[in-house]
């Protein structure tokens, strides 16, 4: 009999699981897509050095650098400083503009190493801002300090803007000002209320029909400063009809971790390309996946992407914000982190009936690295939550 332990179930009761997944085996060298596919990081909190956990946690910074050395190991290019790093959810600004900085000289000592930035206005309380003029300056801000450090800026949602903005005029003007300074491309990003509610009639309008021509014409006022946009809103028909209408030459990254596996591998005309947080839970099947379509084999694309699209669609249940938690939980079965802690205490976010689901369909996905190790961690986490 393989490894098992004893897993919680819904009626109180526990019963035995036994592990039937398969590691995969890491490539003897980056392997190479022909999709973009950004894998967006988590950092790694440092419990042994926490003074204010939830107002300015400490960062085992060791840890969260090797973790990105994996991913680029692995092929991905990382989306670095995003909300999967708990941008505006227990990462401050501070603490962001140091992880850019190590990523990026990080990066420069990995050959083949890619990264782009997440740049917003979280330094900015949504509440103290009271004109587009303090939105813009935040914006100025980051984007300034990501271009300056070298690196390339991911223009993320903006809670500041969702708040003080009154009309769709308001977004042109911002997102106008903030692209006309680039230096280079940047990526856009429709981040959906279900991934922060703050951001709930974000573009000036709740319905995403409504706000989809806002989107399109500030791209088409400024292509030539759009690399793409990334669009999370965990609705496949949405993604297409965006992806559909974009001009040519600016790309779709999908930020979908419900429907990811179809969108990557497209319709026979377009695709989109990648920038998902469950990367970081899952990469080495990711990867795996996208080298073999890459090399035209969908057959296995398919059959080692499907897998994890159940234990995706877990992680990112409702309340979907608080996804992180089983990315870090994950990435502890695995051994890329000695304990199960997060920046804000945001491991407590979910409960132990989660976790032993995240746990089988892990399994099932053929994603725990080191089984045993798996095992005996889960063990201990679920003894001390009352299995």
């Amino acid at each position: 009999m393989g490894l098992q332990l004893d897993l919680p179930n819904a009626d109180g009761t526990t019963s035995a699981y036994v592990l039937s997944g398969t590691p995969i085996a890491r490539p003897a060298a980056p392997p190479a897509f022909n999709r973009i596919a950004y894998a967006a990081a988590h950092v790694v909190s440092d419990p042994r050095r926490d003074a204010d956990p939830w107002g300015n946690p400490a960062i085992d910074w060791e840890a969260t650098m090797a973790f990105r050395r994996h991913l680029w190991g692995l092929g991905f290019k990382v989306a670095e400083a995003m909300d999967t790093a708990q941008r505006g959810g227990g990462l401050g600004w501070d603490a962001a503009k140091e992880l850019i900085r190590r990523a990026l000289a990080e990066a420069k000592a990995v050959p083949g190493a890619d990264l782009a930035c997440g740049a917003g206005t979280d330094h900015l309380p949504p509440q103290a801002a009271r004109a587009l003029d303090d939105v813009i300056a935040a914006y100025e801000t980051q984007v300034e300090f990501v271009e300056a450090a070298g690196g390339r800026p991911i223009l993320m949602a903006s809670r500041a803007l969702a708040r003080v903005a009154k009309s769709v005029d308001d977004y042109h003007r911002v997102y106008g000002r903030i692209l006309s300074q680039a230096r280079g491309k940047v990526v856009l990003h429709w981040l959906g209320d279900m991934f922060d509610p703050e951001l709930r009639g974000y573009w000036g309008a709740d319905d995403f029909v409504q706000a989809l021509p806002t989107v399109l014409s500030i791209i088409a006022d400024n292509k030539d400063k759009v690399e793409g946009i990334k669009i999370s809103l965990l609705d496949h028909a949405k993604e297409v009809t965006l992806r559909d209408s974009l001009p040519d030459g600016v790309l779709c990254f999908t930020g979908d971790d419900f429907n990811y596996a179809e969108l990557i591998e497209g319709d026979g005309a377009r695709f989109s390309h990648a920038l998902l947080g469950i990367f970081d839970a899952v990469a080495p099947a990711a990867s795996q996946a996208l080298a073999a379509l890459a090399a035209g084999d969908v057959a296995t694309f398919r059959g080692v992407i499907a897998p994890t699209v159940p234990l995706s669609r877990k992680i990112f249940e409702a309340p979907t914000q608080h996804y992180k938690a089983g990315v870090v939980f994950l990435a502890w079965l695995n051994g890329h982190q000695n304990h199960f802690t997060m920046p804000a205490g945001l491991q407590s976010a979910r409960g132990l009936m989660h976790y032993a689901e995240v746990f089988r369909l892990a399994d099932r996905a053929n994603v725990l690295d080191r089984p045993d190790l798996a095992v005996e961690r889960a063990r201990q986490l679920f003894a001390v939550l009352g299995a």
